[in-house]
């Protein structure tokens, strides 16, 4: 029989770590960073790892997923790493910027951004803190508060690097930026990643961030993602979560949004074995608009997690929201969302809805759909449902000389449908149909094209 460790064991063990490495991470880091570490490590150790005690975490037991004795990486792999010789992306045909970064870190000698418009920086978070510390001074840490949730405590503590994306006023990026996220190491890995966008009034950029792993060593990624929207500004955010069944990856994204912007999230979940999405988003500016969107594939032992807060702080704005989970084998999923509209936000349309399809017995599903209204003029619905497989649909299609597994493969794609429509990069939209029908065919043995041949 194993050895139960508490989660205070867990939690006292990460503590010791930072003690252990804190004047390497002071020592080498721009003080703009620094100057939040040692209060997100208290915060981090007033916390603990949450349990499902928290009800934040109410559905998704992350005791196991910190247990194994992985290698923190607080430092840049050295000399080039040449990922394009091993990686093929999974959607190869867009025409993009293209960045790469591996184990949290940003890497110029194989990202291929071309001529950005003129202003706009794409580069590393570490490097944009050392140089211009002044530019993300006032951005850095505001949305993701590490007394707010032990996550976000514990990746401000670590944070080292990431990418940072600038866009001046009025300045239209025409080229999605592609971001793609590469996990890979010798042994079992314990990686940090921070981000930050910033999209000044006017702006807009399409952003598309691809996960993955490389080789089938064990990772537990902790991610922190800030996006904040300047008033008029655009921003569609588009995630591919596509990784092996041995990494976790919890990530936390915070957006801000400014008078008139919009914003617009879809991620897709094809492979992980513990995924947790968490997600925020604060309308504070009037007539902003917020599309919120996602869905999962899970199967196996794999578990989703999709977490969202969406905060009408002002009046006059609009908010969608539509998750769709597909749950095989014994898989196990969740999904909590809440929506808050507080005093004073009148003319609020907000709107959420989550819809799960179980193929088995075994696969479970917890949904919990929020409305927190403290207004009193305003549209609100929400709702959710968990299903199996329609039967009568099912033998209708059968009746019209369709085998079992296409009548059902088409009834599957026609319920991620409605969300993979929200996709506005065309290529991007019909790659990802084509990855979605090859998922639920069962053809895609691992999890993306590469020269790795993970047995996970």
């Amino acid at each position: 029989m194993g050895v139960v460790v508490e989660n205070t064991d867990l939690s006292l063990k990460l503590a010791g770590h930072f003690n252990d490495v804190k004047e390497k991470l002071f020592l080498n880091s721009p003080d703009v960073i620094n100057a939040h570490r040692q209060k997100a490590f208290q915060d981090f150790v007033s916390q603990g790892i949450p349990t499902r005690k928290n009800e934040s975490y109410k559905y998704t037991d992350l005791q196991p997923t910190f247990m194994p004795d992985y290698t923190f990486i607080h430092e840049k792999g050295g000399g080039d790493v040449a990922l394009h010789e091993i990686f093929k992306c999974d959607v190869p045909q867009l025409d993009t910027y293209m960045v790469l970064l591996q184990n949290g870190w940003f890497y110029d000698q194989d990202s291929r951004t071309g001529v950005l418009p003129e202003g706009v920086i794409m580069d590393s978070l570490e490097n944009v803190a050392k140089q211009q510390p002044e530019l993300i001074e006032k951005y850095y840490a505001a949305l993701a508060k590490s007394e707010d949730d032990p996550l976000i405590a514990l990746n401000t503590a670590f944070a080292k690097d990431g990418y940072l994306l600038y866009i001046p006023a009025n300045v239209e990026i025409a080229k999605p930026l592609q971001i793609i996220n590469l996990l890979k190491s010798d042994t079992d890995a314990f990686i940090t990643q921070r981000n930050l966008v910033i999209a000044e009034p006017g702006a807009k950029v399409n952003l598309i961030i691809c996960d993955h792993t490389l080789n089938s060593n064990k990772y537990l990624s902790n991610s922190v993602t800030e996006i904040h929207i300047g008033e008029n500004a655009q921003v569609d955010y588009y995630v591919l979560q596509n990784q092996h069944n041995d990494s976790a990856s919890l990530n936390t994204v915070c957006i801000r949004q400014g008078n008139d912007s919009t914003v617009r999230t879809n991620t897709v979940s094809l492979h992980g074995g513990l995924i947790r999405n968490s997600l925020k988003v604060v309308l504070d500016g009037e007539n902003a608009e917020a599309g919120i969107f996602g869905m999962a594939f899970m199967d196996r032992r794999q578990h989703i997690d999709n977490f969202t807060r969406i905060i009408h702080a002002k009046p006059h704005c609009q908010s969608t929201q539509v998750y769709k989970n597909v749950m095989d084998d014994k898989s196990s999923g969740a999904f909590s969302g809440l929506i808050h509209v507080v005093r004073d936000a009148q003319k609020i349309n907000a709107f959420q809805r989550n819809n799960n399809l179980l193929l088995t017995d075994e696969a479970t599903m917890h949904t919990k759909p929020q409305l927190i209204i403290d207004a009193d003029d305003v549209k609100c619905s929400h709702g959710a449902t968990v299903g199996q497989i329609d039967n009568e649909a099912l033998f209708y299609l059968r009746t019209r000389g369709i085998g079992e597994k296409e009548a059902m493969l088409m009834m599957m794609n026609a319920f991620t449908h409605e969300v993979v429509q929200e996709i506005k990069v065309v290529p991007l939209r019909e790659r990802i149909d084509e990855l979605i029908s090859r998922r639920l065919n069962g053809e895609v043995a691992r999890c993306h094209e590469c020269a790795y041949d993970c047995d996970s």
